[in-house]
């Protein structure tokens, strides 16, 4: 079996239950703001919060839309469902702007302080550490934000290097990203496995970048395009590969 020195490591949906997390936050965040006096049904907002997320996010990886379109359109779309905030956005955007940036700053903030990971995460990145490979983290996640999910799970002091795309300038699959990854941990390619759940972004771009994978499938309608190093359906399965 092939040694390795360095992992790269998804954080998002791979170790920290960020849908998990967020779909408790943003309950929170519909109590907080009393999104029931325009939804008759909340899940009309939850669902079609998360079409619009998912989207958002996609483009947000192939570059795009900016993180600031992102920010105000993952909210501005599920509000304006309501024909009452619809009318309000359509009376003065800048305002309803606004409005939409104090929701997703509560819901950044209920997000980031959930402690919730995925099951096998911190007995992983026990083990990992425990073998000596050094661990980085990579993410496309925003830079505030993830530095305090790193501290509510208690998983920042696992990683040797954190790297996000705002640091490096773009997004993953990027093969510009993983450039930016080796060069900054100092990590080599031939020694390096990247490990993720999104096969397009974690997965495709690593590989095209020359590295080996780990496919985490935890989402199970994602399946595999292209031949993977390896593809495991939990975090405890990973042990076997390294």
């Amino acid at each position: 079996m092939k040694q390795y020195t360095d992992i790269f490591i998804d954080f998002d949906d791979t170790l920290y239950d960020t849908h998990g997390n967020a779909v408790i936050a943003l309950a929170e965040t519909y109590e907080h703001f009393n999104l029931s006096r325009y939804f008759a049904d909340p899940k009309v907002f939850y669902d079609d919060y998360w079409r619009t997320n998912i989207d958002l996010w996609g483009r947000y990886s192939k570059g795009e839309i900016t993180r600031d379109y992102l920010i105000v359109e993952r909210f501005r779309h599920p509000l304006c469902v309501s024909e009452e905030l619809r009318v309000k956005c359509e009376e003065s955007a800048s305002e309803f702007r606004d409005y939409c940036l104090q929701v997703s700053d509560v819901f950044l903030d209920y997000c980031s302080n959930k402690p919730g990971v995925i099951e096998g995460a911190h007995e992983l990145m026990d083990y990992l550490k425990q073998k000596g490979y050094r661990i980085h983290m990579c993410s496309n996640g925003f830079h505030e934000v993830q530095y305090k999910k790193l501290k509510a799970c208690g998983l920042k002091d696992h990683f040797d290097t954190v790297i996000l795309s705002e640091d490096a300038g773009v997004n993953k699959p990027s093969p510009l990203f993983f450039e930016y990854a080796l060069n900054l941990s100092n990590a080599k390619k031939d020694t390096t496995i990247m490990i993720g759940d999104n096969f397009q972004t974690d997965i495709l771009g690593a590989k095209h970048a020359g590295l080996d994978t780990i496919y985490f499938k935890r989402w199970k309608d994602s399946p595999a395009t292209e031949p993977v190093t390896y593809e495991v359906e939990t975090l405890k399965e990973i042990i076997n590969f390294l």
